[in-house]
């Protein structure tokens, strides 16, 4: 058996704790750019606890015991600083708690390996790094790829076999986009179900702390831990159920192939009985040129801290930041106004519909040096990967992004999405569609 991770969680039942973590110590040493800390004492020590508490026939506290968890470097770790992917906040005074999610999972037994690299701040959807390096996506071994972001060296610590899950954030798409390019599955939670004190926001109205792993079931294990309350997710059947496909912006400018595979993958999810409904969802349309209140609420936040280190930031994630302080108080209350009216309108449009599908993001993953050496491609590219998942977060709503690609091809992400709280019908059809997508 391969002495890294390649199995969900429900397939380790028999594996040593201590030797998985020895095997994800070592190879989280040996990498390049994915970890900023990692914890190699405390993940032994719960590892060993775990295998004692088996030895022992004794109930582990939760089926994360013992198994190695990564957690994105802007949740607070008390006695350290927390870096959010810069060097602004290297001399921040250090944290004094550990951020309840993080609390939440040392209660359940992980075995917390590390932090993990980010793009700076969250400001995002690639995953570039100038500070501390960008970590390389594991799917193309000829090719450097980027991982998707923000939550980059998330994704790529779970595709890379180092962890059985990540935990990573997501306010417009940090958590699916880079579950969409290393092919794993992405949980989007609704925003008020997991706290998100402790953590360094991007938008107060829409950060969303959530998981990356390798199947629906490893995101509800974790979910279940993390969230204020523990999901029941019913088997649903695939046949039978209605999944509405938007026809406005969702689709538009895709590539060839992410056309093709998403095409494919709705042939056989209607070979197995699922009915695929092509519906307008034109308010859709609207939504990009409403969805700028976060852009204040950053701005708010990093204010001080561009006014006296601006000259330490990524400029690209600095250009961003600012923009928001062009946005007035009377702007900012219409805008959430209008938001609730869209809202409004799309849960109406929902109703009849099991959920939402549609391709995560409309690209594949783009070459490193491309991105890194063009500022256009660069934005160009972020305006594309955030688009999609963005519509979900501006929604307050839930989402999961599957892999549909075939195997040996680049990473393709289906998108499964709901209204808020309907979290546990939305992971339900997402577990029935990634059942016909891997039989």
């Amino acid at each position: 058996m391969n002495d890294l991770i390649s199995e969900p969680i429900a397939a380790l039942t028999q594996r040593s704790r201590s030797e998985m973590i020895e095997s994800s110590i070592t190879a989280a040493s040996q990498s390049r750019s994915i970890y900023t800390r990692l914890y190699a004492d405390g993940a032994r020590a719960a590892a060993r606890h775990a295998d004692a508490m088996r030895a022992a026939n004794i109930a582990p506290p939760s089926p994360l015991a013992g198994l190695p968890i990564s957690i994105k470097d802007l949740l607070d770790v008390a006695g350290e600083a927390t870096n959010a992917g810069s060097v602004v906040l290297k001399d921040a005074p250090p944290a004094t708690h550990d951020a309840p999610v993080v609390q939440r999972l040392r209660a359940a037994g992980a075995a917390i390996l590390g932090k993990t690299n980010m793009t700076e701040f969250a400001f995002s959807g690639l995953g570039l790094n100038p500070h501390y390096g960008t970590p390389a996506n594991p799917v193309d071994k000829q090719t450097i790829r980027i991982p998707g972001g923000s939550s980059s060296g998330a994704a790529v610590s779970v595709a890379a076999g180092h962890c059985v899950a990540a935990i990573g954030s997501d306010t417009g798409g940090s958590i699916r986009i880079p579950a969409a390019m290393c092919g794993l599955v992405g949980f989007k939670s609704t925003a008020r179900r997991v706290p998100t004190r402790g953590v360094v926001p991007l938008s107060t109205t829409l950060d969303t702390i959530c998981a990356l792993a390798r199947s629906v079931d490893d995101c509800i294990a974790v979910d279940s831990v993390i969230a204020d309350k523990a999901l029941t997710v019913p088997h649903l059947p695939l046949k039978g159920l209605r999944l509405a496909v938007p026809q406005t912006l969702v689709l538009d400018n895709l590539d060839a192939y992410v056309a093709s595979t998403f095409t494919a993958a709705l042939t056989r999810l209607s070979a197995a009985g699922a009915s695929i409904i092509d519906v307008p969802f034109q308010p859709l349309a609207s939504f990009v040129h409403l969805n700028k209140f976060s852009g204040a609420e950053a701005f708010a936040w990093h204010r001080k801290l561009l006014a006296d280190s601006e000259a330490q930031y990524d400029p690209r994630v600095s250009a961003r930041i600012k923009m928001g302080g062009s946005l007035s108080a009377a702007d900012y209350i219409d805008l959430q106004a209008a938001r609730r009216a869209w809202i409004a309108q799309m849960e109406e449009l929902l109703t009849p519909y099991d959920a939402l599908i549609m391709p995560t993001i409309p690209i594949v993953a783009p070459r490193l040096a491309d991105l890194e050496a063009s500022d256009e491609l660069y934005f160009a590219a972020n305006y594309l990967v955030l688009r999609n998942p963005s519509s979900i977060n501006f929604l307050d709503g839930c989402a999961v992004s599957l892999p549909c690609h075939a195997p040996g091809t680049l990473p393709v992400g289906l998108m499964v999405a709901g209204a808020a709280m309907q979290d546990a019908k939305i992971l339900a059809v997402a577990r029935a569609i990634e059942s016909s997508l891997r039989s």
